[in-house]
């Protein structure tokens, strides 16, 4: 009697629902950086080199040929919909008309470790931004949000 009751017991358990998780994620970083003319955003492997770098490509806007940024993203656990990393940029465009530009990438999620992204604006398109004055990484699984980094000035 006792066993068929732990049996009935234990059958219950493995037959109810449990609710199903949802794939967590979040972005870490964003890095902007400027591309000289022949595309590089350093000169050597050193981080204080292309931090001089880029504050020299800051300075001098006509030895620039675009803008990169890297995102350093993580998501976990199952996804339902597709994974897509969204950069939105505001800029300023010659005349002081604002500019705005959307680029969106699809990602997959996986194991325990962050994913770097590299998303450039270059060539026509960075030539009608203009100058880039604000800027906002998102991670979407669908329609929900589920990480989010912006820059001060958004």
């Amino acid at each position: 009697m006792r066993r068929r009751l732990s049996l009935t017991l234990l059958c219950c358990l493995l037959a109810a629902p449990f609710p199903a998780a949802a794939a967590t994620g979040r972005i870490i970083k964003v890095l902007p950086q400027w591309l000289d003319l022949h595309g590089r955003h350093s000169l050597t492997p050193s981080l204080y080199d292309r931090d001089a770098y880029q504050a020299n490509l800051r300075a001098h806007p006509k030895l620039r040929s675009g803008l990169r940024f890297y995102i350093q993203w993580k998501a976990r656990g199952p996804a339902f919909s597709p994974l897509k990393l969204r950069l939105e940029l505001r800029g300023i465009a010659k005349g002081n008309l604002p500019t705005q530009l959307v680029l969106e990438y699809d990602v997959k999620p996986g194991g325990w470790f962050s994913h770097w992204t590299s998303l450039p604006v270059t060539g026509e398109e960075y030539r009608k931004f203009g100058d880039l004055s604000a800027w906002r990484a998102t991670l979407w699984e669908g329609d929900q949000l589920l990480g989010e980094q912006k820059s001060f000035l958004w």
